[in-house]
């Protein structure tokens, strides 16, 4: 005799939700690019005319930005934006450790010939316009891409609020440079940086970067954690991926 049928529930949001929240992510990586063009341009140009190498490095970051925004744009492009879900992952990790890579061997250059980088009120006022700016779109498309469950989306807004602590450690080396003389400020605020780009790059590659739930299927299951160590949605310890939970 034939068991009793069970139901099963489907798995991730529904199609038409999933349909909302892709053109959201889209939307706000398309005003993510447009915000870090305006601002490489002006942290670079800056940058270079004070030889501040941290403003220097954020600008680069801005560039990165864009690229690994660029990323997940190609990816919600595609029709099956999960199969280029890896490739996206690959590009952005590997855009953090280019920055860390930059920035180490320009700071490690300008500690040890002594460079003094030149004040920067342009360079002061951009960090803090990218410090009331970043967090809120960081905020939206985090909260999108684990509702989602694109892990993509979730480390480019990782991306994005690596903007927001570099921008805090940009205005605090640039003011401590300007108002006491403290050259070296600069150089070590840079590494700062660096350090947190590779942090962020590493945890972009293996894709640790939101323990989304499968969406292939309604029969699809999340992914077995230990049952100790998972939550209700069976997310690892550490892990802020449920749909509507706060970051």
């Amino acid at each position: 005799m034939a068991g009793p049928l069970i139901q099963i529930t489907p798995v991730g949001p529904a199609p038409q939700r999933r349909s909302v929240l892709s053109r959201r992510i889209r939307l706000l990586v398309a005003a993510t690019m447009t915000y870090n063009v305006i601002e490489a341009i002006v942290a670079i140009t800056a940058g270079t005319i004070a030889s501040s190498t941290a403003l220097i490095g954020f600008g680069l970051d801005s560039v990165i930005e864009v690229s690994s925004a660029a990323a997940v744009a190609w990816q919600f492009a595609g029709k099956d934006p999960e199969r280029r879900e890896k490739t996206a992952l690959r590009i952005i990790a590997v855009s953090f450790f280019a920055l860390a890579a930059y920035v180490t061997t320009e700071s490690v250059r300008a500690l040890i010939s002594g460079a003094q980088a030149e004040h920067s009120s342009v360079g002061l006022v951009l960090a803090a316009l990218s410090l009331a700016i970043m967090p809120g779109l960081s905020y939206a498309q985090r909260r999108a891409g684990r509702e989602l469950g694109s892990r993509s989306a979730v480390a480019d807004s990782k991306q994005t609020l690596l903007c927001t602590y570099l921008s805090a450690v940009l205005l605090v080396g640039l003011a401590v440079n300007s108002l006491f003389g403290w050259s070296w400020a600069d150089p070590i605020a840079a590494l700062v940086i660096a350090a947190v780009a590779v942090k962020e790059g590493r945890e972009a590659w293996r894709g640790d970067t939101c323990c989304a739930v499968p969406l292939t299927g309604t029969a699809a299951q999340p992914a077995a954690a230990p049952q100790d160590e998972a939550d209700a949605c069976g997310c690892g310890p550490g892990c802020s991926c449920c749909p509507g939970e706060q970051p």
